[in-house]
């Protein structure tokens, strides 16, 4: 993935890269995962103190970690990283492409506070984003019209009040959240599964492209790493890391936005739910974190309110419908999704008669079909 920005402000990629190389060798290391790593880097500072106490197997740092750790850390010490720093040399030469140690001044602060945060970070585009006050939103890659709707209204809304929306580039509700953050000055961050130099789902190149120029985009994977499964659940941790709070807009009873959700509670961050029809399978999630906690929201007043933040912005106000036989239809419609069996018997009406005016309003967006011919309310 190549940036259109601005070049990158480092000025010498090469001392940049030789700089970090001791951090590729750590994270390299078998046997090391990110938790005994930060753990070794609390006490040690840097990862070049590190591979000196293994190399002569120092007793400090044999409480910390066993025999075979410290053996692996001693190899990493000398290992040879040129081919991967020489990978990483030739994607520093595009604008905006950075690569960010645990260490280093620009690492976003709220992540750096997790507990398996990642060691490297690579990063495309406007890397202070990743320092400035952000919402997570998240939800149903097969999210409803209504869903993807509310996502882009509220992430714009909060854009606008500064906050940067950060989300996973996935399809459904995250590509919403993001297109709606451009729309602001608090833009979006979107954390992704693959190397830095992919593009997934290959149907948001446009999107990534966009963020890349006008926004962020973050991986902790190794460039040219592709979309494996695991990736995306552990990359989830990043989303909410760098979040104040998560807001999850739709999610099934199994969805991984849950999964997102509870790891933002394990790290002390506020989770917000948007509730829905309790006909909705795309709302089931939802409700589940409410009652396990989650502040209910219907606007984002209510995000704006937890968080402290100035604005009065609200999206929760639905579009005024047409007169004549929508306003009939649409009452008789309520909130809740319904068939047109059921809506013609409400209206008196024949069922082809109701299914010709479902169509005329599905075309003017003010319903949606859902799966088993249903129809609701469309809140755009």
């Amino acid at each position: 993935m190549q940036a259109t920005a601005s070049p990158n402000p480092a000025s010498r990629p090469a001392d940049d890269i030789a700089a970090r190389a001791d951090w590729l060798r750590l994270e390299q290391t078998p046997g090391v995962g990110l938790l005994t790593a930060r753990r070794l880097l609390d006490r040690y500072g840097a990862p070049r103190a590190i591979f000196a106490a293994a190399g002569v197997q120092a007793p400090e740092l044999l409480a910390l970690v066993s025999a075979t750790q410290a053996q692996a850390l001693a190899a990493a010490g000398a290992a040879d990283v040129t081919a991967t720093q020489a990978v990483i040399l030739d994607w520093l030469q595009e604008p905006q492409c950075q690569l960010l140690t645990l260490n280093d001044a620009a690492y976003p602060p709220l992540l750096r506070e997790i507990a398996d945060a990642p060691l490297l970070l690579y990063v495309i585009g406007r890397v202070e984003l990743l320092a400035r006050p952000a919402v997570a939103i998240v939800g149903s890659r097969n999210a409803s019209a209504q869903g993807r709707a509310n996502a882009e209204r509220y992430a714009a809304a909060l854009s606008e009040a500064g906050l940067t929306i950060v989300s996973g580039l996935a399809l459904g509700i995250d590509a919403a959240a993001h297109a709606g953050g451009l729309r602001g000055e608090g833009a979006t961050v979107a954390v992704i599964g693959t190397g830095a130099d992919r593009i997934y789902p290959s149907a948001n190149r446009a999107l990534a492209h966009s963020i890349a120029a006008e926004g962020c985009i973050v991986s902790e994977f190794p460039l040219g790493t592709p979309p494996r499964s695991d990736n995306f659940p552990r990359r989830n941790r990043i989303i909410s890391g760098l979040a104040r709070g998560v807001l999850v807009v739709e999610a099934a009873a199994k969805s991984g936005s849950l999964t997102t959700a509870h790891l933002a509670l394990s790290q002390n961050r506020d989770v917000y739910a948007m509730p829905g029809s309790i006909h909705s399978a795309l709302s089931k999630g939802c409700h589940r974190l409410i009652k396990e906690g989650a502040k209910l929201v219907d606007s984002v007043a209510d995000v704006l309110g937890e968080l402290g933040w100035p604005g009065d912005s609200d999206a929760s106000a639905p579009a005024a419908p047409d007169s004549g036989f929508v306003d009939v239809l649409l009452a008789a419609l309520g909130d809740d999704p319904a068939a047109i069996d059921t809506l013609a018997a409400r209206l008196g009406q024949g069922a082809a008669e109701v299914q010709g005016q479902l169509l005329s309003l599905e075309m003017a967006r003010l319903v949606e079909r859902l799966p088993g011919g249903l129809f609701q309310r469309f809140r755009g």
